[in-house]
């Protein structure tokens, strides 16, 4: 029994591709093209590509429907790995800082500098490099709510003990007709007071934050072909970039008094130290914002991650370092008076 022959002008299309027919030509004849992106055929010879579930993705030859790749930044990764060591080093370096005040807390150079804000100021920086681990894993419900709040009003005490600390050398070197009330408010401990006036600005705005719209988990499966990302979605983006330039503010304040009181003739005036940091950390501020808004996925939480370290880091080497180089170092020079009346009365005893 003999079967009438088909006219075809091409071979059948195999799995993985579908019909596209020549314009101007018979029906018969026709090309076959690749299935579309997030698309298969698992047959031959077919006219249209089956698109895969939302979880799922076509393997290379696109016939047959894979689960997707769940990413986010884990300790496996490379960046992940680098940015928690960096975090543990600088915590092991911040509480030898830390304990290295407390040994030496009757030194003058320890009280000289309000001691109590400076271990506010370290514990602060602590948990900010302590902060970085709830950055990386995979994220949840509770660690998206707590990432970008706890680090906004961490870094909000650590500012506001910076703006304390300088206030304070400013009180104490440009009290003129109101020099009483100024030396009341300093029994007052007007520096804690500032601390607490300004971390609670935050820690209003963190409120608000979370009972509106707070951050959850999110799923996005279109910006890496074939992987499923999972990422922190920061509720209000409003929320997130008012509670950032607090810090701002906060920042270019703290920046403008210590600059107006770098020389100003103390002992052991840090105030140049602080300078200095706050130019740092306003630095890697500025430099945050854009590339944040550039990067997607784990690089996104990578630079912020980054950010944090750098600018905590920049505020415990610019400020204690020089102390800590004093304390341990050069011991003769932690001792009241100014130097140069020592080196004076040496030169005249010779």
């Amino acid at each position: 029994m003999f079967k009438t022959p088909t006219s075809v002008c091409m071979e059948p299309c195999s799995s993985g591709h579908r019909r596209a027919h020549q314009n101007g030509r018979p029906k018969c004849c026709f090309d076959c093209i690749p299935c579309s992106e997030g698309e298969i055929s698992n047959y031959t010879d077919v006219e249209s590509c089956v698109k895969c579930a939302e979880d799922q993705w076509p393997n290379p030859a696109r016939d047959q429907c894979i689960k997707r790749v769940i990413d986010f930044l884990s300790y496996g990764d490379l960046l992940g790995y680098i940015l928690s060591g960096c975090a543990s080093v600088f915590i092991v370096l911040t509480a030898a800082v830390c304990l290295v005040f407390i040994k030496h807390r009757r030194t003058p150079i320890v009280r000289a500098n309000n001691q109590n804000i400076s271990y506010i100021l370290l514990m602060a920086l602590l948990m900010s490099f302590l902060c970085s681990f709830i950055f990386i894993g995979q994220p949840t419900g509770v660690t998206c709510m707590l990432r970008q709040t706890t680090f906004v009003f961490v870094f909000s005490v650590a500012i506001s003990s910076v703006l304390g600390k300088t206030i304070m050398v400013l009180i104490a070197f440009k009290a003129t007709k109101i020099e009483k009330m100024f030396r009341m408010l300093g029994r007052m401990n007007i520096s804690v007071g500032v601390v607490f006036i300004c971390s609670f600005g935050e820690f209003v705005l963190c409120v608000i934050w979370l009972i509106l719209n707070p951050p959850h988990v999110e799923s996005d499966n279109k910006t890496v072909p074939g992987k499923t990302i999972l990422q922190c979605n920061e509720g209000s983006i409003i929320s997130f970039y008012l509670a950032v330039s607090y810090i701002g503010v906060l920042s270019l304040i703290s920046f403008a008094v210590a600059f107006i009181a770098r020389k100003l003739p103390d002992r052991f005036n840090e105030a140049q130290h602080i300078t200095f940091s706050m130019l740092v950390f306003c630095s890697v501020w500025a430099s945050f914002i854009p590339t944040y808004l550039s990067t997607k996925g784990k690089h996104m939480v990578a630079v912020e991650i980054f950010a944090i370290q750098a600018s905590a880091a920049g505020l415990l080497l610019c400020i204690f370092t020089p102390k800590c180089y004093i304390i341990l170092l050069k011991p003769d020079l932690n001792v009241k008076g100014k130097p140069t009346a020592k080196i004076q009365s040496e030169g005249k005893g010779n």
